[in-house]
């Protein structure tokens, strides 16, 4: 064999092994495929963002479908705001219903975390389901950002280092709420409370202000949940004659309950007060029904311009005013996304040193900061009364702001049960 003759058959052995390799490489969805933004590591090359709500019961009005519109916001803000430098550049999101069921909220987000490689689950309201997914996030080692959920557990006996609490818990709604109202003259209350985890809490935190700002609770009396008939409990609640009856239902079990209140005959008797009051509840129900009612917000859209500018947009998309919690779901999923830009990575311990100890000024978080000591997320909240039918100038303007809460006097510190580590 010649010298040419080798040296052909060696250069053509070299190519055919180099197209070979490239070929496995294209193949084995390893290293070799294409990286967002040239030096990302991201799980997969792309972002996967999870929804686990309540999208057809009692909490649907509040949070439901119309999360994915926030969050998909925030995707397309993040987008725009990064362009061809995004690290992340493909991003989806994959929804579930917990049907307010910790052991579908379990099973939901084990999936979502096991097979459809979702990188942060999102917004679980009902504080069972939300503890559920709590410990599937600290089982997996994957990041959950807790929206709708009002449980202290969260951020207390049952925290983890995976798990953020973001906009809201029952010691905060009671602070701004119970200590106004006491202030005001309500000292005696009946408290009427869904026997599941959030209701537990809340009427364990309003106890807790009520008496803290000398008042006093004769009654504390469980309902089932969900529920449409309280007429017996309402009736329970008149007992003693009570100041101020509390109720800590929140969504359709709010509104049936005040709802059937109104037509009791405690009404004008005592004042009724709400623990967890959404936009949506009063747009459902009407605003005369709850005229006058004192309650904590942790946002509302007609607050200011900066508010109301997001508020539109959200409207163009949905043809409704955004909750607290459309906003919060929308501040929470940026806020990652920004974390995972910074880090050019969805590797989730780091970004858990990302976020732990920012400080967030956003259109949600006001003087916000991710306390690193117990990953509740404090941020200024607002005292609200609802308007009388003829305060109403503007549709679904629901809402009179009587005074901001500042983040320091609305949280309490860090629960020394927490451990993250």
């Amino acid at each position: 064999m010649s010298t040419s003759t080798r040296r052909r058959r060696l250069f053509s052995a070299v190519a055919v092994a180099a197209i070979g390799s490239l070929a496995l490489a294209a193949c084995s969805g390893g290293s070799g495929g294409p990286q967002s933004g040239g030096s990302s590591k991201l799980t997969n090359d792309k972002i996967v963002l999870g929804l686990l709500n309540d999208q057809s019961g009692v909490y649907k009005d509040l949070s439901g479908p119309n999360s994915a519109v926030a969050i998909q916001m925030a995707i397309d803000d993040y987008k725009a705001k990064y362009g061809d430098s995004a690290v992340a550049k493909t991003i989806e999101i994959v929804q579930a219903d917990h049907q307010n069921k910790a052991d579908v909220a379990n099973s939901k987000a084990q999936e979502m975390y096991d097979r459809q490689n979702a990188d942060l689950i999102l917004d679980v309201p009902n504080s069972a389901a939300a503890l559920a997914v709590a410990n599937q996030a600290k089982a997996k080692k994957k990041l959950y950002i807790n929206v709708g959920a009002g449980t202290t557990a969260l951020t207390g006996a049952q925290c983890n280092k995976y798990t953020f609490h973001w906009a809201y818990d029952t010691a905060v709604l009671a602070k701004g709420t119970a200590g106004t109202i006491v202030g005001e003259g309500g000292k005696s209350w009946n408290i009427v409370y869904p026997d599941y985890a959030f209701g537990q809490d809340m009427n364990k935190s309003f106890t807790t202000e009520v008496k803290g700002a000398g008042g006093s609770v004769g009654q504390s009396i469980a309902t089932p949940f969900p529920s449409d008939n309280f007429a017996t409990f309402i009736t329970k609640a008149g007992d003693g004659n009570p100041q101020v009856v509390g109720t800590m239902h929140a969504g359709c079990d709010l509104i049936n309950f005040v709802k059937q209140f109104n037509q009791s005959t405690l009404k004008g008797k005592s004042e009724l007060a709400v623990g967890l009051m959404f936009i949506t509840d009063i747009h459902s129900l009407g605003v005369d029904q709850f005229a006058g009612t004192q309650f904590t917000d942790p946002w509302y859209w007609n607050f200011d311009e900066q508010n109301k500018k997001w508020a539109d947009r959200f409207k163009e998309k949905t043809n409704t005013r955004p909750s607290f919690a459309h906003a919060a779901n929308y501040s929470a999923a940026l806020n990652y996304l920004e974390a995972v830009q910074a880090a050019a990575s969805d590797d989730a311990d780091t970004i858990v040193k990302s976020l732990e100890g920012k400080k967030i000024n956003d259109f949600f978080l006001r003087n916000g900061e991710v306390r690193a000591a117990d990953h509740n997320v404090t941020h200024d909240v607002y005292l609200a009364k609802v308007k009388t039918k003829e305060q109403v100038k503007e549709d679904w303007d629901y809402e009179g702001i009587t005074k901001t809460v500042p983040a320091a006097e609305a949280y309490p510190q860090p629960d020394g049960s927490c451990k993250l580590s």
